[in-house]
């Protein structure tokens, strides 16, 4: 079967065009509203109503995707997150944005779980590594087109506002010239709860909350150490470039290597890394190579352990998994910071790889022990 069917690249060019919007937003909304004489805890309650949002969307998605379907479940969902962002046009009232960006953070999280279980029920046991990498490589290409676009043009609300709500709508275009339902899809009966408790796929649910603290004290904490090492702005901007786009160039042959030796020893090997990486940039030992060993191995541990869980259910429960997983990983996000930038604070900025080194040491540990089979489930088998 071929893995990028015509289906799966219109979804991941829909993707790419809404990452970017995404990437813009996440960017500017802080300087917004800083701008506006908002006060600090306030900028902090709206960051994290768009976060509650998304725990919020994860729990829904597969209501909604039962109801309407993938195709009319994306483009609703596209629709919501540019309502959401055009209103922020309205008013510069902390309670409006309040609402506004909770209602963007479903959105987003709606998009996320239709495209990622999209993408999974489109392939098979021998593809999905590698339908899951392209998944990555195409968000953090959007991510890092985002950033650069804000080099570009100006940087004002009621500039900024209509052509990324211009963006979010040329986006659910490429899915009215293909479907992604199946006339044979299965309804998706499964809840979310029982997923969290299924000890084959604990692994995978497991690696998902380890990526959400390893990757969100990198994404959160990394430009905070970096510039109490001394480097510039844009020197801070060059690294974390480097880093993320080390996360690009690793998601193609890591994911082959997840379809070709199985994922459980790639996982081994990936944290295995992550630990080493976050050794060197610990002692201070060639920090180019060492941040870009570490972007490689942490950013692509998320769509490997997903397909890890994933390969632990049946075809009508992938989208539950899906949430379930999503929900892991944005959990792990939120935690990850908060610890570590305690710890940044009262200790020392190493304390950063301290922390990440630790996590995914727990994790080395969970991988090595010997996994019991789990009797009360067969694993799901593509057609």
């Amino acid at each position: 079967m071929y893995a990028y069917s015509r289906p799966v690249l219109l979804l991941l060019c829909g993707l790419l065009l809404l990452t970017v919007s995404i990437a813009v937003l996440n960017t500017l909304v802080p300087l917004w509203l800083t701008h506006a004489q908002l006060s600090t805890w306030q900028v902090g309650m709206i960051g994290s109503s768009y976060f509650t949002g998304n725990l919020v969307g994860t729990m829904l998605a597969g209501k909604l995707i039962k109801r309407i379907g993938f195709t009319r479940s994306y483009h609703f969902s596209c629709l919501l997150f540019a309502v959401a962002t055009a209103g922020m046009a309205l008013s510069l009232d902390f309670w409006s944005w309040l609402g506004w960006r909770f209602f963007a953070g479903i959105g987003c999280a709606w998009i996320w779980v239709i495209v990622e279980s999209a993408l999974l029920r489109s392939g098979t046991q021998s593809n999905r590594g590698q339908l899951l990498a392209a998944y990555m490589t195409v968000y953090y290409l959007g991510t890092v087109i985002g950033q650069l676009l804000l080099g570009m043009v100006s940087s004002e609300l009621l500039n900024v506002l209509p052509w990324v709500t211009a963006i979010v709508i040329t986006a659910m275009l490429p899915m009215l010239f293909a479907r992604v339902n199946r006339a044979d899809d299965e309804p998706q009966q499964a809840a979310v709860l029982p997923m969290l408790k299924r000890r084959s796929a604990r692994l995978g649910i497991n690696g998902c909350v380890i990526s959400g603290i390893v990757l969100g004290s990198l994404y959160g904490l990394m430009p905070l150490y970096l510039s109490h090492q001394g480097f510039s702005d844009a020197d801070v901007g060059y690294w974390m470039a480097l880093l993320v786009s080390s996360g690009i160039i690793g998601q193609w042959p890591v994911g082959k290597m997840a379809d070709r030796y199985g994922r459980l020893l790639v996982l081994r090997v990936q944290v295995f890394v992550v630990i080493i990486a976050s050794m060197a940039m610990l002692v201070g030992y060639a920090m180019a190579p060492s941040l870009f060993i570490l972007g490689c191995a942490g950013f692509t541990l998320y769509p490997v352990a997903m397909s890890w869980a994933c390969e632990k259910v049946q075809s009508h429960e992938l989208v539950a998994m899906n949430q379930a997983l999503l929900m892991s990983y944005t959990i792990g996000s939120l935690l990850g910071p908060s610890m570590t930038a305690m710890l940044m604070q009262n200790y020392s900025d190493q304390l950063l790889f301290v922390m990440i080194a630790a996590v995914a040491l727990v994790y080395l540990v969970m991988l090595l022990k010997k996994q019991k089979p789990d009797h009360h489930h067969t694993p799901f088998a593509a057609a």
